[in-house]
């Protein structure tokens, strides 16, 4: 479904916010809009808001000029310049602190920039697509992510459903990660046997896109023959589906990423919650300790459902 919209989504220059837990393929949609869009000509530029620090981050966004600061030995672009015309993708903005989220808002409003250090306005013409696992409406709510942004933002908001929830989805992703990571290792692999993919369907994937291309990666690199069997993918763990309500043991370290098993926990605890307020939306809410809002915006992302109270 979200595939089939991105067509229409992308005939257009409005800022799109697209949401769900890690892995799930956020980057992968941010790039088949901009390939869909009249800007694929342009660039696409990524920026990761949560792997730098405040000073750096501006620099990174925004640029600077000669002698801005301490190392600043020539003027250089920022992301937004080099993005011109193109796409700019703010993976983790939730991360962004709050000065910096001021003068993202101004780009967005102006559409211009100044770069650090220096104050000559420059204009640029940019999609922003923005992408989070972490849930906005607590962050609005407590005033560390201005509201003001975030609708901005927000215009066209996608959410990413998990793997476990399109598991339709696997044999596509599994052909094209196939093709792709043969190519790039230069070891031709033909296919993937029924059992193999059968064992790939009875799988949680809590690591979502991410987890299985990673491990078609590692199988294919071990493979002795053109063809993956069931024996490559070491998924006996935690193969079987698990029954609803039933309650799931912690993983061990190492066995997915951390937040990816926060974002299991929570959405464990909302299903006992929801279970035991009867579906009661409000009832639920309190029962975590959370607003009802921050309840909805968690609803959404894991794709559960209460009553309408």
């Amino acid at each position: 479904k979200i595939f089939d919209s991105i067509r229409k989504i992308a005939e257009t220059s409005s800022s799109v916010y697209v949401y769900g837990e890690s892995g799930t393929g956020k980057e992968l949609i941010a790039r088949a809009i901009h390939r869909e869009s009249p800007r694929r000509d342009g660039p696409f530029i990524k920026v990761n808001c949560s792997s730098l620090s405040e000073s750096l981050l501006e620099s990174e966004l925004f640029g600077h000029e000669k002698g801005a600061f301490t190392g600043a030995i020539r003027e250089r672009k920022g992301r937004f310049e080099l993005a011109h015309n193109g796409t700019l993708f703010l993976d983790e903005i939730a991360d962004i602190p709050l000065t910096t989220q001021v003068k993202l808002l101004r780009v967005l409003q102006e559409k211009e920039i100044e770069r650090v250090g220096g104050e000559k306005t420059i204009h640029v013409d940019v999609r922003i697509i923005s992408a989070t696992n972490r849930d906005l409406a607590p962050l609005v709510a407590d005033g560390s992510f201005r509201e003001d942004l975030f609708y901005r933002l927000h215009i066209i908001p996608i959410g990413v459903p998990p793997l476990r929830e399109r598991k339709e989805d696997i044999l596509p992703l599994v052909t094209h990660f196939i093709r792709s990571i043969s190519n790039e290792i230069g070891k031709p692999i033909e296919g993937i046997s029924e059992s193999a993919l059968d064992l790939l369907h009875a799988y949680e994937w809590p690591g979502n896109i991410r987890e299985l291309e990673n491990m078609l990666e590692r199988a294919i690199v071990l493979s002795d023959g053109n063809v993956l069997g069931a024996e490559a993918f070491p998924l006996d763990r935690r193969a079987a589906p698990r029954q609803a309500g039933a309650p799931q043991s912690p993983p061990q370290v190492g066995e997915i990423p951390l937040d990816a098993a926060l974002e299991r926990l929570e959405r464990s605890m909302i299903e006992r919650a929801l279970k035991e307020a009867r579906g009661v939306k409000t009832k639920t809410a309190e029962l975590l300790g959370i607003k009802t809002s921050a309840l909805y915006y968690k609803l959404e992302k894991y794709r559960l459902s209460g009553d309408e109270s």
